[in-house]
């Protein structure tokens, strides 16, 4: 089962994570999602178990849970939507009409 984990001090790392929830059972993967540019925590993550009982029971006892100073939210995560791919082209607005110094005006 795969548990979204929200409200995370920016200090908490992917090892501090999977500490939490190793004590309910085994877990596949801990996960602290960072901003890309900065490298700094969102603070919120995700932890897969391998049991679903023991995942049942860890989201049970640890959401609103104190953890590193910060009230946690624990639940299970839902399924990523499916968003259209963002375009990067820089034809965007009408298309590419050059730019930059107009020798007509000097």
């Amino acid at each position: 089962m795969n548990i979204f984990i929200a409200g995370l001090s920016f200090k908490v790392n992917d090892a501090d994570l999977a500490g939490l929830f190793e004590e309910y059972g085994a877990i596949s993967s801990a996960k602290v999602v960072v901003d890309r540019q900065t490298g700094r925590s969102k603070g919120y993550g995700f932890v897969e178990m391998e049991d679903d009982d023991a995942a049942a029971k860890a989201i049970s006892e640890l959401n609103e849970a104190e953890f590193d100073g910060r009230k946690i939210s624990v639940s299970e995560a839902k399924p990523r939507e499916e968003r259209p791919r963002r375009s990067f082209d820089n034809n965007r607005g009408g298309g590419n009409r050059g730019g930059g110094f107009n020798r007509n005006r000097y």
